[in-house]
């Protein structure tokens, strides 16, 4: 039963109400005392406090059994949207409540009272009941307060299980969709270099090919990671594509130490990297020169436009999926500026305390 269950209390109600049904039936009871009897102006102390026995039995009643009218309202009509129903259905029963029970109420009293006195009346007017009714429609107000709080709290805290789980599935859907795209453009690399280069040249590649899937293995489920851990992966690549390419390929870094806890998409700096290779001449009369440095808490990576005579066929998937992700969790977007001769990526370095409920995700 919830009015001695504690927990049932605070199912149906919202909150453990013990303490404030205990007090407020005897303050109830004061106030009906007073507008009705005045009973502690009026009489002496010991017929006081038989007098006001009988409010405090009346407001007992009435609490409990609008309270057992409230929970079982709240356990047919749940929802938000029955609200208004169920406010107007525990209103007409409180006031139904207060005029049946009044009335047999005080046929039980005047029967009570004359066993031991003679000539006992219980009248109460119109006006007397309306104040009561007012009395436990606030009460009953407090009581619907809190629960429709209660149930705020969870409605809202449900919604937003519900987005981070929508969230972390496109988040999903997204990196998916970027490992099959750097395979793609690894296995053009190992083509190239067996065109070129021995066979010896491209097992050393698939080597190290396969260290960088371990991390991708490893890491690559995080919605995000440490700069540094891009980093590695990153380094892991480009030395991937320095048997290929050898001096002609030059990076250079820029990054302090204490920048390297800042939260990064994965893949997203190896991407770009990758962009600038695919899209660009990387040769003995032009290296291609990459570089890479923090400013204003943003990964700056630019290159100097070289652009390839035969147009190199793109897939449309590593810039748009670096802003995809980052629009999922950040309002800080990746910032894109092609100036004619240079090409400019900004990605946003994300604080780790705006990004741990992601962080970990899938781990």
């Amino acid at each position: 039963m919830a009015l001695f269950n504690k927990e049932k209390r605070i199912q149906y109600l919202g909150f453990d109400d013990f303490w404030f049904l205990i007090a407020g039936i005897l303050l109830t009871s004061l106030v009906s005392d007073y507008l009705i009897n005045n009973s502690f102006s009026r009489f002496g102390i010991a017929m006081a406090l038989i007098s006001w026995s009988v409010p405090l039995f009346f407001s007992a009643f009435y609490w409990i059994v609008i309270r057992f009218i409230l929970i079982s309202l709240r356990k047919k009509y749940p929802s938000f949207r029955d609200d208004v129903k169920r406010t107007l259905i525990l209103v007409f029963s409180i006031i139904c409540t207060v005029f049946i029970f009044d009335f047999l109420g005080g046929k039980l009293v005047v029967f009570i009272f004359n066993l031991f006195t003679e000539n006992t009346n219980y009248i109460t007017q119109i006006k007397d009941r309306v104040s009561i009714i007012l009395i436990i429609v606030l009460i009953m107000a407090v009581y619907e307060a809190i629960f429709y709080y209660v149930r705020l709290k969870k409605s809202i805290k449900k919604e937003e299980q519900a987005k981070q789980i929508i969230i972390q599935a496109q988040l999903d859907a997204l990196k998916n969709q970027a490992q099959p795209h750097f395979l793609f453009n690894s296995l053009n690399t190992l083509r190239d270099i067996i065109d070129q280069d021995s066979k010896e040249d491209a097992k050393g590649f698939v080597d190290n090919l396969s260290d960088v899937y371990r991390f991708i293995l490893e890491a690559g489920n995080a919605s995000v990671i440490s700069l540094q851990e891009e980093i590695k992966f990153t380094n892991a690549y480009i030395h991937i594509q320095l048997e290929r390419f050898g001096n002609n390929l030059k990076v250079n870094w820029n990054i302090s130490e204490n920048q390297l806890n800042s939260m990064i998409i994965p893949m997203s700096l190896q991407l770009l990297i990758e962009n600038a290779i695919k899209h660009n001449v990387v040769s003995k009369s032009k290296p291609l020169v990459i570089t890479i440095e923090v400013i204003n808490d943003y990964l700056v990576v630019s290159n100097k436009i070289q652009a390839k005579s035969t147009k190199v066929a793109s897939t449309k998937i590593g810039l748009q999926n670096i802003e995809k992700r980052y629009s999922l969790i950040s309002e800080k977007l990746p910032i894109i500026e092609n100036y004619g001769n240079e090409f400019v990526v900004s990605l946003p370095l994300l604080k780790t305390n705006l990004t741990k409920s992601y962080a970990n995700t899938n781990r």
